[in-house]
This record gives structure tokens, sequence and C-alpha cells, in this order.
């Protein structure tokens, strides 16, 4: 019987957090997982002894409002891999937390399996030499990402994409918008605007702004905004225009949302990959404060920053970053997704090209089988 200590921190991370321990479930139910996380990771049956919501945020400056708070989570969870002596720890994702619990861990002789790994290919690449310090085995769910840890002489291997089994097909787009009141044969957009709190604030305020610029150039259209679960009710007081344009807010249903749009326009990030299975176009968006823009971008190695793009070696979808993410360049770029039919139908080929690259079904299964490896070889030495 396997214990196995689980960190994620942020809703991404839940999210495959729960497929990984269901998987792990079902290999042996005698399996036991404690961690941090959140409700997803709860009910796949995991113990939690901290929970990510407040402490999960992007940007260099928002980070340090942040650390003491942060701080004295790792000593809690520190203090709980000690004490419980798991077979292993599976960091997830959420690497200015997880690398630091991952070398205190990993310095308690217990081992480490970094699951869903850091963007190192697009900054702080240094972070490599730390990595190899401490994990014993890296998963990664991008194929381009395998090379990278090849080189630097870190265990790899590329199990695919989750989401690949975690997108939901749910309803189908008639009775999704029948239900939410829109109305089915109308143009749909859907406004994603990211999962964490200081996301929202920097990105539904430029969305909703485009909203009847987008309506005056295409009558009839309605807007559906997917809200991630756990944020704040006031974040999304603004999302209320002319009471001509239908504009709707739908909780927790980003899968029936994308399902149902026309266009998405998304925040960087998984949902961008959401997307891509779904093939649906899309617009990709993203702002830091500006001060935590100029701090890191002169850190950042890559000219794309959606993972579509990346996945595909080219891009193949519009981003709209910083000072170029504006209500007038979100209102253009969607426009032209609604009535460039060859435009619409090329990206949605391109998407398919995307989904093809993300592996098969089985990716959370196929993390399960490694974590579970690494666990028995740890408790192999314990009885030796």
């Amino acid at each position: 019987m396997a214990t196995i200590m689980v960190s994620c921190g942020e809703a991404s991370g839940d999210l495959y957090a729960g497929a990984l321990v269901r998987e792990l479930r079902d290999l042996d139910p005698e399996t036991r997982v404690f961690g941090f996380g959140g409700d997803r990771l709860a009910a796949a049956g995991a113990e939690l002894v901290g929970d990510y919501r407040g402490l999960s945020v992007t940007g260099l400056i928002e980070v340090v409002r942040l650390l003491p708070r942060a701080y004295a989570m790792y000593r809690h969870l520190v203090d709980a891999a000690r004490v419980r002596r798991p077979d292993v720890l599976v960091a997830i994702d959420f690497p200015d937390f997880n690398f630091r619990l991952a070398r205190a861990v990993a310095g308690l002789g217990i081992p480490v399996v970094y699951y869903v790994s850091p963007q190192l290919w697009a900054w702080r690449s240094g972070r490599l030499a730390a990595m190899k310090r401490f994990a014993s085995r890296v998963l990664v769910i991008f194929p381009f990402e395998r090379p990278l840890y090849e080189r630097a002489g870190i265990p790899v291997e590329f199990v695919g994409h989750p989401l690949i089994d975690l997108v939901a097909t749910g309803d189908d787009r008639d009775r999704f918008l029948s239900s939410i009141g829109g109305n089915p044969t109308a143009p749909t957009v859907a406004l994603l605007p990211g999962s964490r709190t200081n996301e929202v604030r920097q990105i539904l305020p430029v969305l909703l702004e485009a909203v009847p610029r987008i309506t005056d150039a295409v009558p009839g259209v309605q807007f559906v905004i997917a809200r991630a679960p756990g944020l704040d009710d006031r974040l999304f007081e603004t999302a209320s225009v002319d009471s001509a344009v239908t504009l709707v807010t739908v909780e927790g249903r980003a899968d029936d949302v994308i399902k149902a749009s026309d266009v998405v326009v998304t925040a960087s990030g998984t949902a961008t990959v959401q997307t891509a299975l779904h093939e649906r176009p899309m617009v990709i968006v993203y702002r830091l404060s500006p001060l935590t823009y100029r701090a890191g971008i002169r850190f950042v190695k890559v000219d794309t920053y959606g993972m579509v793009n990346l996945v595909a070696g080219r891009r193949v979808v519009t981003e709209l970053i910083q000072d170029g993410f504006t209500p007038d360049s979100v209102a253009r770029e969607t426009v032209s997704l609604l009535s460039d039919r060859e435009r619409r139908e090329t990206m949605c080929r391109d998407l398919r090209d995307v989904k093809a690259r993300l592996g098969g079904p089985g990716a959370s299964r196929r993390a399960a089988e490694r974590v579970l490896e690494v666990a028995s070889g740890a408790a192999r030495d314990t009885l030796k």
C-alpha cells in the first residue's frame, strides 16, 4: 500500500491532481493520498492538509504580497511530509512554491515526481539544474518538453495531456444555449478571462469593453462568460452591458461554453488547450500589471505564449498580449473569425493537428503508473 503526497496550487493543477488520484486509487484501492490542493483533489479521495485557494496568482510582484501565507503553508507541508513519510511527493506545476517544497521533501529522503512540468523552455531555464537535484522523474504533457529534460540528464517521460480525457462532452449547443436563455441560432462568442483573481481583474474589463464593438459589427451576436469556480462574486459585478446585448455568466461549465461557441476569446493558459480539443477558433489574450511585465519580459525566451502555438511550432492563433490587448484588437480579431469562413476553417484544421500532437487518451493513467513505480521503489528501499 502506497502513501502519496500531492501538491498543486491552482485550478488546472487541482483538475489534473483529481484525475491522477482517481487513477491511482483505481490501480491500487489501498493507496493513501494527502496533500495541498482544492475541491477536485479532495473529491477524488485525497485528504487535504492545505487548500491552495487564495495562494494562486500570476506575476512576480503579485506573488510578493502572498509570501507570508505561502511560507506558512510551505512549513506546514514540510512538517506533514516529515511526520507521515510518504513514499513519493507528486508536485504538479506551480513552480514558485513547488520547487521549494520539493527540495525540502527530497532532503527528507522522499522521492519526488514532477508532473506537469513548469515552463522552463520559456524562461528561467536555470531551474533545470535545481530540478535535476531533487526530481526522481519528470512527467511532461507536451511533446516538445521531453528533449529539454533529456539534454539536462533528468529522467523524463511524455505521458500525454490529461485534458484529452477530462474535456467534457456535456450538452449539445442547442440544449445548453437554451438552458441559459441564449439563442441557439445566434453567433456566439465565449469569453474566458482566466482562473486566478488577478487575471480576471486585468482581462475581464477589456473583454467587456470589446463586447459593444463586436455587437456593432455583428448584429445579434451573443456572449457567454465562462467563470472559473471559486472566484469572488465581486470580480464579475461589472459583467453587464447594454440590455440589448445577450451576455450570460456561467460558472464551472467551461467545456459547455466552449463547445457552444463559434469563437472563443481566452486568457492564455490551460483554456487554450481545452479550446483546441473542442476544435473551436480562438483569440488568445493576456495582460499582467505593467510592473510585473517589465520585470519579467527580459527573461522570456519565446516569441509566442499560447500553448497551442507552442505545440504547433508556429503561430496558428492570434495572440494579443499586454499593450496589444485592447478592446479594439479583441473586437477586430473576433469579428474577423466570425465573418471570414476560410480563416475559421484553416484555424480549425490547425487545431486538429495540435490535438493530434498531444498524445492519445490515458495520460492520467500513465502518470499514475509511473508514480506508483517510483513509490514502490521507495517502499522496497525502506524495507531493506
